[in-house]
């Protein structure tokens, strides 16, 4: 079973690295592969889905939802963008600290996603390079993200995993003092290191719209067409041309709420976006009379063009926009999209949507804000904060207060503070059952149940023994501190390759075999995996805000190798050194 055990890991990572599916999907594909060998029983492979770590973690996306929702971060952002205002250096400063406060206690990727448009509006206003911000503010959010036990799903996972081992759980705020050592050291490589690293590139949002320009024409419908008094979604301008139609104008008039069924009449002045060659067969017939290329929209039309992002844990990443049935569904158009360093305009319906991708698209406010209070899209060109509701404010504070109080006076768990906690959410009407409901990150959730299997699975075969029996034999004579900086060194290198979850289910129960084997205290290996898995800076997958921050600032990815790089290796020989000093072996 050993062996099989390792196949199916190695399948596992090699998923991960290949990016074939979506995380989540891999990490339950991995599950399953375990319970169809016969390595685990179902009972074992579903256990994740239970598991404490899932629980309290499902726990803490309602508390951070409800805090998110009640305005409390928005109504300090006119503070937060004042500051950032007066010069680069304090807006620097004021967003990194920002990210790292409140990251600690909430969920980072909901932070990070409120700060990004925050940040770009000062950029448009101050003409600071978007690619001079992000990533600090990404990395700020990891450093603040570490400091207490609810800062990441890793740290629970971790937690509970020690717990479950027969091993003591880790306090709310018993590893903060390491943290904030590591925090700080962080915190000084990005305020004076990082801004001579960081490049000072443009944001793409007006390439991006006069790319998707180059593709705009305005034609008129003549009554001889063979498209009159039929159906867009049936019309020869899109199942033979593949234009897409964006508005029309019928008699002076413009018709909103536009989608497959509206039908085209005889006279209609078709707004499409088309590609060139589409474009060229189109001139050729007479019935479809060319007006020119335009504009993207006319001033009077209530549609206007926003940059929006895919956010980490939206259901639209992994699938296609023909899939998704997104213009009958929204009533919007995607003029372009960006993925990584690709700016696509022609035939956008057929691309899979992943996190961080950059759209533009072509809405009424009311479809922009259906498609945002869904939590499928973030609007980057425009920040318009959630409204600060201090009778919502108050009480939701109180909570998640509460919430981390009862875990650090050891009152009680935090798996059961964190149920409590969400349970007031609902029952004081903060939330209602619904919203708790889509506040949860199911894909997280899936993820995390998954890749315990991983860890279960090692544990049982005997694999997570031999490999720790074989590090001992190569490194146990060696001082400890050299062990921890191996660990650490080895964790966060897989974690710039595979999600940081999946790192810590597989090393925890390899690094508390080896503790045991060494005779030591299992917390400072504990700690090393905990702090590793969250700090890696060395590429935009090693984690979900990294991946945030990649398209609107228009990064490259050697640009986290430059800036990521040093960075993982300076934080790697302070933890080093950082970790036995408040956890003795």
């Amino acid at each position: 079973m050993l062996y099989i055990t390792i196949g199916i890991i190695v399948i596992g990572i090699f998923l991960f690295v290949k990016d074939y599916f979506t995380i989540d999907t891999t990490s339950i594909l991995i599950m399953s592969l375990f319970i169809i060998a016969g390595v685990l029983s179902p009972e074992e492979g579903f256990a994740g889905f239970n598991h404490p770590a899932t629980i309290t973690l499902g726990c803490m996306f309602v508390i951070s939802a409800a805090i998110f929702k009640s305005g409390l971060i928005d109504g300090l952002s006119s503070k937060i963008i004042q500051i950032a205002k007066l010069n680069y250096v304090a807006a620097l400063m004021v967003f990194c600290v920002t990210a790292a406060v409140f990251s600690a206690f909430i969920n980072d990727t909901a932070v990070v996603a409120i700060l990004i448009p925050m940040a770009l509006l000062v950029c448009r206003e101050t003409g600071i390079a978007p690619s001079r911000l992000l990533i600090p503010i990404s990395f700020s959010a990891l450093f603040g993200g570490t400091c207490t036990l609810i800062g990441t799903s890793t740290n629970i996972l971790v937690s509970s995993y020690a717990k479950e081992s027969g091993l003591e759980p880790f306090g709310m705020f018993e590893f903060s003092l390491a943290a904030l050592c590591l925090s700080v050291i962080g915190l000084v490589y990005m305020f004076f290191v990082a801004p001579i690293l960081l490049p000072k590139r443009e944001s793409k949002e007006l390439l991006l719209k006069t790319e998707a320009e180059k593709y705009i024409a305005e034609i008129e419908l003549q009554e001889i067409n063979d498209d009159v008094d039929i159906s867009i979604a049936k019309s020869r301008l899109v199942r033979k041309f593949n234009a897409q139609i964006l508005s029309i104008k019928r008699k002076h008039t413009l018709v909103y709420e536009i989608n497959g069924e509206t039908t085209l009449r005889a006279d209609d002045k078709i707004k499409i976006l088309i590609d060139p060659a589409n474009l060229a067969k189109l001139r050729e017939i007479e019935s479809y009379h060319l007006i020119g290329n335009q504009s993207i929209i006319d001033d009077h039309t209530e549609k206007k063009i926003y940059e929006v992002m895919i956010p980490y844990g939206s259901v639209l990443a992994g699938k296609n926009l023909k899939e998704l049935n997104f213009r009958n569904q929204y009533y919007a158009s995607v003029l372009a999209v960006r993925q990584r360093k690709e700016i696509t305009t022609n035939d956008v319906s057929h691309i899979k949507l992943r996190e961080g991708d950059l759209l533009l698209l072509l809405a009424s406010t009311k479809s922009l804000n259906a498609l945002t209070a869904e939590k499928l899209m973030i609007t980057l060109s425009e920040y318009q904060g959630a409204k600060f509701s201090l009778k919502r404010a108050i009480p939701t504070l109180l909570i998640l207060i509460g919430v981390i109080l009862a875990a650090a006076l050891n009152f009680t768990s935090i798996l059961m503070s964190a149920l409590v906690g969400s349970l007031l959410i609902v029952t004081t009407t903060l939330m209602t059952p619904k919203e708790a409901y889509e506040a949860i990150e199911w894909k997280v959730i899936f993820m995390m149940a998954g890749v315990l299997s991983m860890g279960k699975a090692l544990e049982k075969t005997g694999g997570s023994d031999i490999i720790s029996a074989y590090v001992y034999q190569n490194l146990g004579d060696l001082d400890p501190r050299i062990t921890i900086s191996v660990i650490f060194l080895i964790t966060f290198l897989s974690t710039n390759v595979l999600s940081s979850k999946a790192a810590a289910a597989l090393m925890t129960p390899i690094v508390i075999s080896l503790a045991g084997a060494m005779q030591l205290s299992e917390k400072p290996f504990l700690i090393a995996v905990m702090f590793a898995c969250s700090l890696t800076f060395m590429t935009p997958v090693s984690y979900p805000t990294n991946t945030m921050v990649y398209a609107p600032g228009n990064y490259k990815f050697n640009d986290y190798l430059k800036i990521g790089t040093p960075l993982n290796f300076i934080i790697w020989i302070a933890a080093s050194f950082i970790i036995p000093l408040f956890f003795p072996f």
